[in-house]
């Protein structure tokens, strides 16, 4: 059933928790009425960054708004995935009201915010997180305190994961192995702070005067890339083990269904790996748009251009849908641009090079992601401006990069346009991806 808010009606949501085991009423409630209703074609849309499910609904209110205008008359169904993953309060959202986006924090403080979303992210862990703010609050000393900080970073994020939950945050494999974990995780906690400060002046213009940027800035933006990495594997997680298990159950409960998966940053990662919980023989999913996409550009890739006996985690799983998978990317996407491959894989060198290449154009190549420069080492892959998406037709299978920097080109530092999704536009992409109102084939 719609809530009161929710722009479009028949609305659904599905709560997913960390190891992607589905809210049963729920399902129970979307498959039954999907079939009730007679819904032909079924917008899933699974967020990103967020911290609450207000926020979640409120933002899956936004983005399906244009829909029934896009194409009146057809038999839509829309879905809200909820899933448990976090944002830092000082990333603001635009167009989003500030009672969901607050005034930004302190750095390198936490505020009570992110320490809350921290505490709900992380249950069980409330003394580390109390150790972490700690240190970030009193920015005692060096290389010893950043040590420390460093150790209890990894702690609260369990940088190793049983089971195949390694496999959940692999951006890509070799012979089926997960390749090695961020460089973050492994080099000297201070060089790593040092390189994420750098990166942070760069990124907000450079600082006034001439003082070294504060480390304790830089680890803050470790605490953050490192939450966000371990939210990059619950990502992986609830979209094969619980959301793609969902549509496999849709695809039976309601014969001819289409599913159209939407996803906003790890919510992009998340509705990809849904493809690989597809159960066999499932081809009910129709389309897959990625909005500012956080994984690898490599992770559709058979075989990576620097590593022949690598390919990413996803390879091929674009053929288990029956039509596109559209990539919007931008690059006023500074999270993606500039902290994604520098958390990914951070060059020794960073820092010098930063001043005179910078760091997104020294480590893009090799460690970027979907939402910045759209999927790679695909071959057959088609690239389109915006305009041209949109005067379509977009191509009916394979991968589609969209260069979507013409409406999505809105955010200040860190996270620049990263989270600058909510345009109509894009709400057109999705339907155009997905034939949403045209007749069958």
């Amino acid at each position: 059933m719609a809530e009161p808010a929710m722009s479009v009606t028949p609305y659904w949501e599905l709560t997913f928790d960390a190891d992607g085991d589905v809210d049963r009423a729920e399902r129970d409630r979307l498959l039954t009425q999907a079939a009730q209703r007679g819904v032909r074609d079924l917008v899933v849309f699974a967020h990103g960054w967020n911290n609450d499910r207000s926020g979640a609904t409120r933002l899956c209110s936004s983005f399906f708004a244009p829909f029934p205008e896009l194409a009146p008359g057809a038999r839509i169904g829309y879905v809200g995935v909820v899933w448990p993953s976090m944002r830092f309060s000082d990333e603001p959202i635009p167009d989003f009201p500030r009672s969901v986006t607050a005034e930004p924090p302190r750095r390198p403080a936490l505020d009570k915010d992110t320490r809350h979303a921290l505490l709900e992210s992380f249950p069980g862990r409330a003394p580390i997180v109390e150790q972490i703010a700690r240190l970030l609050e009193q920015q005692l000393g060096e290389e010893a305190e950043l040590t420390e900080f460093g150790r209890l970073v990894r702690l609260l994020v369990e940088v190793v994961a049983p089971g195949p939950q390694a496999l959940f945050a692999a951006d890509t494999v070799a012979e089926g192995v997960p390749q090695d974990e961020p460089a973050m995780f492994t080099r000297p906690v201070t060089e790593v702070c040092a390189d994420f400060a750098a990166a942070l002046a760069d990124a907000e213009g450079g600082r006034e005067g001439f003082g070294l940027p504060n480390p304790w800035d830089g680890a803050h933006e470790l605490l953050r890339q490192a939450t966000y990495y371990a939210m990059k594997r619950r990502a992986g997680t609830v979209g094969e083990r619980g959301l793609g298990r969902v549509v496999g159950e849709l695809a039976t409960a309601v014969p001819g269904i289409r599913v159209h998966l939407v996803g906003h940053s790890f919510g992009g990662r998340l509705v990809s790996f849904a493809l690989r919980g597809l159960p066999e023989g499932v081809r009910a999913v129709a389309s897959v748009t990625l909005l500012q996409g956080a994984f690898s550009h490599y992770a559709f890739s058979s075989r990576l251009p620097h590593d022949p006996r690598a390919g990413g985690v996803l390879q091929d799983q674009q053929h288990r849908v029956d039509g596109p998978v559209v990539c919007c990317h931008s690059r006023h996407d500074t999270a993606l641009g500039t902290f994604y491959p520098l958390a990914s894989k951070m060059a020794g060198d960073a820092r010098g090079a930063a001043q005179e290449f910078g760091i997104g154009q020294l480590l893009g190549a090799k460690w970027g992601a979907m939402g910045h420069d759209g999927v790679q080492a695909v071959p057959g892959t088609r690239a389109m401006t915006l305009a041209d998406a949109l005067r379509g037709p977009l191509p009916a299978s394979g991968c589609v990069n969209v260069d979507a920097a013409a409406v999505v080109c809105h955010g200040g530092p860190p996270a620049g346009a990263h989270s600058d999704i909510l345009h109509r536009e894009l709400a057109q992409v999705v339907a155009a991806a997905g034939r949403i109102g045209r007749p069958a084939a």
